[in-house]
Parts: C-alpha cells; structure tokens; sequence
C-alpha cells in the first residue's frame, strides 16, 4: 500500500492547516457494493477508526443514482464537520464540487483505492500499486495458457474496467505493457479486434455487462466448433465469474480467465481450475493504511 501526497507541508497539522483531535469525526464515502471488497470496506474503516480513537461517519453511495448520491453524502460530510473525509469514488472525475467544498471548510481530504481526478482539492491518495496488479494479471494469463498448451499462437479477448473509475485504465495498462508486446509479435490474438481501453470496459463494473459483452463475443468470433478461445483477461473476480458464466453457457471449454479480489465466491473456482488466478488485496490493511495517515496528522 502506497500513500502518496500531493502537498508539500510536513507540519504536525493536516494538509488543510487544521488540526486533527482524537474523538473527532472521520468520514468516509465509499461506493455502491458492486464487489465484495466494498463489502468488507465499512467494518474495516469502522474498526480501524475505532481502534484509532476517532469516531466513523462511513457511508454507501446507493446501487441506483449513484453518482449523486455519493456527491450527497460528501456534502453532507461537510456539513457535518467531519474532519477528514476519506473517499473511494464511484467516479472519480464528479466530486470536484463537493471536495472543493471540503477544503474551503479546512476539511482534510483522501482519495482511497481510486483517485479523484480533475481537481486539485486532494491531500493526499492511498491505494495499491494498482499497475502491478495489472502487470500481474497479464503475467497470470500467459502463465496459465502456457500451462494449458506449451506453444502458441493463442486466442484471447480483454476485458477492463468501468470507465468511471480512475483505477480501470491503470490495471488495463499494467496488464497490457504485458501483453502487447505478444499481440505485436504474433504470440497473442485477438479474434474480435477490441484491443482498446474504450472498446474493452465495463461499465459500472456490473457482471452483466461483462456476461452479455462475452456472449456476444462469442457468438460473433468464436462460433465455429474448431474456434478456441484460449485466456481472458478479466479485471476482477466479479466479472471473472460472469465471463465463465457466458462461456459454459455457450458450451464452451473454459479457457484460463484471471481476476482480482480473492472473492469468496471465486476461491472454489480457483481450487477446482475453473478460473485461473486472483490478485489478493488486504481491505482491511489498506483501510488502516488511510488510518494510520489520520493518526499522524492528529500528531
């Protein structure tokens, strides 16, 4: 976990110039439960801000009008007082307003697990190196198809994240300063041609989407008996899932398929070989990474 500042100030006060006391309120806006380690996100920030001698303000942005709900729920931190407000964005790129905000108010502000972009309103960003998780999948999936079949070339179709999240591009291009190269010299092909950021992503990161766009895949370059599909580059475990989903679905052989976030549900495919690989990211030690940032602008 990597904390990174965009301010300069070493000062015993937050980057904002307030300072931050114990008993004081923490805030943290999380977005909708389209994964399990969002899930898992609220008691860890709750038991991490506990432990830490503050108290939690931790909140959803709803499943339906997102966006706005989340922009809500940072304004009303705001109002609030809370004294720091820790933000996993839904959309990165929509909360200026609200942030914004924050700082005239002497508000302390992290961007956790996916920056906020367009705006110079943010102290301070915490995450996971999230280039190497996609470097890391990239890796996985040649591993896995090396395994499977010792020489190439092999077919492969790429899938990435929503488009409003500011991490999706970063693990697309991880895995991709990967796999291009292979896509260059003829190891790697890809029969649908979506080889682009725009043509692979998937919005909201909702399976769904991930399961209709595999489907129609399918259909359209891999109808024929000897078409085989060899990997898939999956962005995460939820859309991993949903991918499989339309490839059994299609009477298809599973091809490997990678993911990230050690889901719960996905640990059973790894074991008995239906999915590939995950990428395991510890929320609870990344929650305390945030935290531990707190503790020592309190100091």
């Amino acid at each position: 976990v990597m904390a990174l500042s965009s301010c300069s100030t070493r000062d015993t006060s937050s980057a904002s110039g307030t300072v931050i006391k114990k008993g004081e309120t923490i805030g943290v806006a999380l977005p909708a439960k389209t994964s399990q380690n969002w899930v898992l996100a609220k008691a860890a920030f709750e038991k991490s801000i506990a432990a830490a001698g503050f108290k939690a303000d931790v909140q959803y942005a709803a499943a339906t009008n997102t966006v706005p709900d989340q922009q809500n729920e940072v304004s009303a931190m705001v109002t609030k007082g809370d004294k720091v407000i820790i933000v996993a964005a839904q959309d990165g790129s929509q909360l200026g307003t609200q942030v914004a905000a924050a700082k005239k108010a002497g508000i302390t502000v992290i961007a956790w697990d996916r920056n906020l972009t367009g705006t110079k309103n943010v102290d301070y960003y915490v995450a996971f190196n999230n280039f190497k998780v996609g470097v890391l999948q990239g890796n996985a999936l040649l591993a896995g198809m090396k395994a499977k079949k010792a020489t190439g070339p092999y077919n492969i179709e790429l899938f990435a994240g929503s488009p409003d999240d500011a991490n999706a591009p970063i693990f697309f291009n991880g895995a991709m300063s990967v796999l291009q190269p292979k896509i260059d010299d003829g190891t790697l092909k890809v029969a649908s041609g979506e080889t682009k950021f725009a043509q692979v992503s998937t919005q909201g990161w909702l399976a769904q989407n991930a399961q209709s766009r595999m489907t129609d895949l399918l259909t359209k370059s891999y109808s024929s008996k000897t078409a085989e599909l060899d990997g898939v580059l999956s962005p995460n475990d939820t859309l991993g899932r949903a991918i499989l989903t339309a490839i059994h679905a299609a009477g298809k052989p599973y091809p490997i398929v990678t993911g990230q976030d050690s889901e719960t549900a996905s640990i059973p495919l790894i074991m008995n070989g239906t999915q590939y690989s995950t990428i395991y990211k510890n929320t609870q030690d990344e929650a305390q990474a945030a935290v531990d940032l707190v503790v020592t602008l309190s100091k």
